[in-house]
């Protein structure tokens, strides 16, 4: 659940971007993140997984080697809203959808797993 938001977020939604980390997030990087409460992740997140931000959805088209690793541990990941096949930093994961989302407090970010045959 989306708790807070730190100044600088709307300088970097409009750059198609959006940091979220968990409410114990450094003073420095609270400045820029979007702050959620910790979930689990039950499972790595993959290409073709659906996450949802409030009422906004979006299919993951990347996933950057160390985002399951950060978001697991820290419920720390860049989100990018370009739809990009390969991440351009490692802490990266890419959607397609409905643009940047007009997230606001009491929003659930949320990741299903889409299976694969």
């Amino acid at each position: 659940e989306i708790i807070a938001f730190g100044p600088l977020v709307e300088e970097l939604l409009e750059n198609d971007m959006m940091i979220i980390f968990n409410e114990n997030a450094p003073a420095e990087l609270a400045e820029i993140s979007v702050l959620h409460t910790m979930g689990n992740l039950k499972a790595p997140i993959e290409k073709g997984d659906v996450l949802t931000i409030g009422e906004h959805v979006y299919r993951v088209t990347c996933v950057g080697e160390e985002a399951n690793k950060t978001l697991d541990e820290l419920g720390h990941c860049t989100l990018k809203f370009d739809g990009a096949d390969e991440p351009d930093l490692p802490g990266t994961i890419c959607l397609g959808g409905a643009g940047v989302p007009e997230a606001k407090i009491g929003d659930i970010i949320t990741i299903q797993k889409m299976h694969r045959s």
